[in-house]
């Protein structure tokens, strides 16, 4: 398929074979910054990689590393740039990212068509990388959707708060829905220890098998580090402030696992 061809197809007709999702039920569980730390841990790797900011009502992950983007989605949405124009190389970081306006609910209107525009541009821009990873609203909003369909895998991140847990399950189910198998994996963040992580991914797993046709497997646990949230408040990558820390080498043994198309 050429890429005037994958510009004009529907977004169902799309393989968005190096395309990663990061989805959550709910807010506050970590998605923007494993999302920032993936990708930067696949770049330490030696591959090429995109972030696209897809939380178009919240979109923070300039925020997350303190930059100041010169052009941004809601330049690409007004017409006054392409998509690929917006893109900025993190250099720190080693990789690109094609921010979101933080600040701003502008996006977080978009309509069925504008968002399959962009999704389809999103998947030819991203024939130049190894991988794309597309940090997802939270949520089931139509963009959520709309960026979830076809991808190589969509990463469900979740903590073991109640909410988290059926949040979580909600977005599953939905896509299970749509799709009877898709492919979708499970990442607990902020475990206070790998069995207590294990024992949240368990819950979670029963209530799929009870009451879905698809039980998605555990891709991974991040544990709770209180370096994270110092990175964060510092705007700097995990990675770079504490390579060292228990919470970066989880994340690396993540990425390792996706980077090998596992």
């Amino acid at each position: 398929m050429n890429k005037e061809s994958i510009m004009k197809a529907p977004a169902a007709q799309l393989n968005a074979h190096n395309l990663i999702a990061i989805a959550s039920g709910k807010g506050g569980v970590g998605k923007t910054w494993l999302a920032i730390s993936l990708v930067h841990a696949m770049a330490r790797m030696g591959k090429r990689v995109l972030l696209f900011d897809g939380d178009f009502g919240l979109a923070n992950i300039d925020v997350q590393l303190g930059l100041i983007p010169e052009r941004d989605l809601e330049n690409v949405f007004s017409g006054e740039i392409k998509s690929e124009q917006a893109i900025l190389s993190f250099a720190d970081g080693g990789f690109d990212i094609l921010p979101g306006r933080s600040g701003s609910g502008s996006l977080a209107t978009l309509d069925g068509a504008k968002l399959n525009k962009l999704r389809n541009e999103l998947v030819s821009i991203s024939e130049n990388y190894n991988h794309t990873v597309v940090d997802l609203g939270a949520g089931l909003s139509e963009s959520v959707q709309t960026f979830s369909e076809n991808l190589k895998k969509t990463l469900v991140v979740l903590t073991d708060e109640p909410t988290s847990l059926v949040d979580a399950y909600a977005y599953i189910k939905l896509r299970a829905s749509k799709q009877r198998t898709p492919d979708i994996e499970i990442v607990v963040n902020q475990s206070k220890t790998i069995q207590e992580g294990e024992r949240t991914y368990a819950t979670l797993r029963r209530a799929c098998e009870n009451f879905l046709p698809f039980s998605p497997p555990l891709a991974g646990i991040i544990r709770h580090d209180p370096r994270v949230k110092e990175a964060i408040r510092a705007q700097a990558p995990l990675l770079i402030r504490h390579p060292n820390s228990d919470a970066a080498k989880d994340v690396e043994a993540l990425a390792k696992k996706l980077a090998n198309g596992q």
